[in-house]
């Protein structure tokens, strides 16, 4: 094949290869293959439909006060009860959970973003620039997330788009590390080399087959993000750093709960604490369903 028709076909032979692996009809057949993955799937779409549509569907003030209605058990009323401020527990869920999700799903993907960028271009370029990027990575890597999101926390008081913010930027180390492995494989390959030798750029190399060629690395990492991403919102909202009422959050929940579970109100702190887990593990089982999928190599 001359210089002329690979340039004009984009290179595309490998990129076909694994773009035909990669079609939407095989991957949805294999990632069908594994249930949990696909429990996974559903319990993730039943939590954003009940945060993001259950609201309007069962309204409740989560602003306002009221003292005559407090910590109330369950009834047809209050289908979760009521917290010490008289707020309906399930409509609190429903509102703190919607930022949950808004927060954990930004940051997961700002992280996947930020890391994918940093990654690709420190394994393309290599020698003494990928030697400087990774430094910086493994630095990062041994201060604890949430220590820094503690420390941040205790100078400003971070709203939702703070929170996005802060999670997105300590946590692209462990994706950009991903994303440089699989670079350094991809940048010997026959089509990188050839673009090279008739002239292309670096940024197009990367552009062009670099990236589209790691996005199933780049899919499964964001994937691990996003439940990484819950995680950490709740732990610091539950040491009351994250966002300040009257918003809330499941982690907020959670704090605000745990005295109250002393005194018999569980619907304080069960629900919140079973949804942090559902939906963590649910983005975990979604994320190895992804990994099979796209591992056909792997695959016997």
């Amino acid at each position: 094949m001359s210089f002329q028709s690979a340039g004009r076909w984009g290179l595309g032979a490998p990129r076909g290869g694994a773009a035909n692996r990669h079609s939407p009809a095989p991957l949805i057949a294999r990632f069908a293959r594994n249930k949990l993955a696909v429990a996974g799937l559903v319990v993730v779409g039943l939590f954003f439909f009940l945060c993001f549509v259950g609201p309007l569907l069962y309204s409740t003030d989560q602003i306002h006060t009221d003292l005559t209605q407090v910590n109330l058990s369950p009834s047809g009323s209050h289908w979760l009860g009521t917290d010490a401020v008289g707020h309906d527990e399930l409509g609190r869920l429903m509102y703190g959970g919607k930022v949950s999700l808004l927060v954990g799903l930004a940051a997961g993907v700002l992280a996947t973003v930020i890391g994918t960028l940093w990654g690709s271009v420190a394994g393309y370029a290599g020698g003494w620039v990928d030697a400087v990027m990774m430094r910086i990575v493994d630095a990062g890597i041994a201060i604890p997330a949430l220590f820094i999101l503690l420390v941040v926390s205790a100078i400003t008081t971070p709203g939702v788009p703070g929170l996005i913010l802060i999670l997105g930027l300590v946590s692209w180390l462990v994706p950009s590390r991903l994303v440089r492995a699989e670079t350094l494989t991809l940048k010997r390959r026959d089509y990188v080399l050839t673009l090279r030798a008739i002239g292309g750029t670096h940024g197009r190399a990367i552009a062009r087959h670099i990236l589209p060629n790691s996005v199933s690395t780049i899919v499964v990492a964001a994937t691990f993000q996003v439940a990484d991403a819950i995680l950490l919102v709740a732990y610091v909202s539950y040491l009351g750093l994250g966002v300040q009422p009257p918003a809330t959050d499941w982690g907020g929940m959670l704090s605000a709960g745990l005295t109250a579970a002393y005194s018999g109100r569980w619907w304080l702190i069960v629900p919140p604490g079973l949804a942090i887990i559902l939906v963590v593990c649910a983005f975990n089982a979604i994320g190895d369903g992804l990994r099979d999928a796209f591992d056909v190599k792997g695959r016997g």
